[in-house]
């Protein structure tokens, strides 16, 4: 069952289409540049940002980059090219300020902000601390999480979502966490209906044998949960991760609260998917950062029927790409905001 503040949440989100704000949006670039749509997708960009505020004024000044952190149990089954100790690792690379998306972070004046889920160790200084437990269960044997703690997770994102819309203009959402690309192509598995061969990347540095392992394991967990998956809240309790609940909470907030949201990579993706599926409008107020060279996350963004920022081939996680595509964004707005109007003679 949805605890009560997230289903209070879902109830308060609408469709974020205005006309009249999309038109006057679209009007002024016209006016800015020669050539209509000349600036490409930059301006479509502005018309959404603007769509999501409700302003054909929009600004950006205050941007925050959430990134949520846990552990998952299926790499017990050998699904991962990295030790379960990397989580840690990421996670002090990144409160130390070593990581990539930490020097766009800088470069852009983007606040980072690092929340534990449910990490292994935890007890990281400067992590905000939500943790639930030290990482999910192997779904490959059972749920991910008890019903107590997936809407434990999805309250704190929501809680989150709320804190952040008093703090920022905009907000990038990634991940970090061993082992959580299995538990999202599960998610996408079983809310797609397609088989894991299909649903399963190749992470940096897999190699056959483990990719084997992990699509049978991505297999072997939807298969295991089939019968409590049909809805979008038994996919995410039963295949997905303490972080994965988290950014869907985050997100299904942030709508509501009509703060715009840049989702970074696949897994972050996953919790956009399973948000849609608990209130389809919430997806209005998300832009997704980039496609990566998965099949995975093209099968993903073609299933949500949108389009990313960005089509670089980035693999870097840790919210890179959501950082770089809130970097674009800000530029977009401030190129909205300062060509002026040609003079015609």
């Amino acid at each position: 069952m949805i605890p009560t503040n997230t289903r209070q949440c879902m109830d308060r989100i609408r469709p974020l289409l205005d006309q009249t704000v999309a038109s006057a949006i679209t009007n002024r670039w016209a006016a800015l540049t020669r050539n209509s749509g000349g600036l490409g997708q930059l301006e479509a960009l502005v018309v959404h940002y603007g769509l999501i505020h409700g302003t054909s004024t929009p600004q950006i000044q205050r941007k925050g980059l959430y990134v949520f952190t846990a552990d998952h149990g299926i790499v017990q089954e050998g699904v991962s090219a990295d030790a379960q100790d990397a989580t840690a690792a990421l996670s002090r690379q990144f409160l130390r300020g070593g990581s990539a998306a930490q020097v766009i972070c800088r470069e852009a004046r983007i606040e980072p902000v690092l929340v534990d889920m449910g990490s292994l160790r935890g007890g990281e200084p400067g992590v905000l601390n939500y943790r639930i437990a030290a990482g999910t269960s192997d779904i490959c044997r059972g749920p991910a999480m008890t019903e107590a703690q997936v809407n434990s997770a999805l309250e704190t994102g929501v809680q989150l979502a709320e804190d952040a819309a008093g703090r920022f203009d905009v907000v990038g959402l990634g991940q970090i966490g061993v082992g959580a690309s299995a538990a999202a192509s599960a998610m996408l598995s079983a809310m797609t209906g397609r088989d894991a061969s299909e649903t399963t990347g190749r992470a940096e540095g897999l190699d056959d044998a483990t990719l084997n392992r992990k699509v049978q394991a991505v297999r072997t967990a939807v298969t295991r949960n089939q019968a409590e998956t049909v809805s979008p809240h038994g996919a995410l309790r039963c295949l997905g991760g303490f972080e994965i609940a988290a950014m869907t909470g985050f997100i299904l907030g942030a709508a509501a609260r009509r703060l715009p949201v840049v989702v970074d990579g696949f897994v972050a993706g996953a919790a956009a998917m399973c948000a849609r599926g608990l209130a389809p409008d919430c997806l209005d107020a998300v832009m997704f950062s980039h496609l990566s060279p998965d099949r995975a996350h093209a099968i993903l963004l073609s299933f949500l029927a949108v389009e990313p920022v960005l089509e670089l081939h980035l693999r870097e996680g840790a919210g890179f790409s959501a950082a770089l595509a809130i970097q674009l964004l800000e530029t977009s707005v401030r190129l909205y905001q300062e060509i002026s109007t040609p003079e015609v003679e």
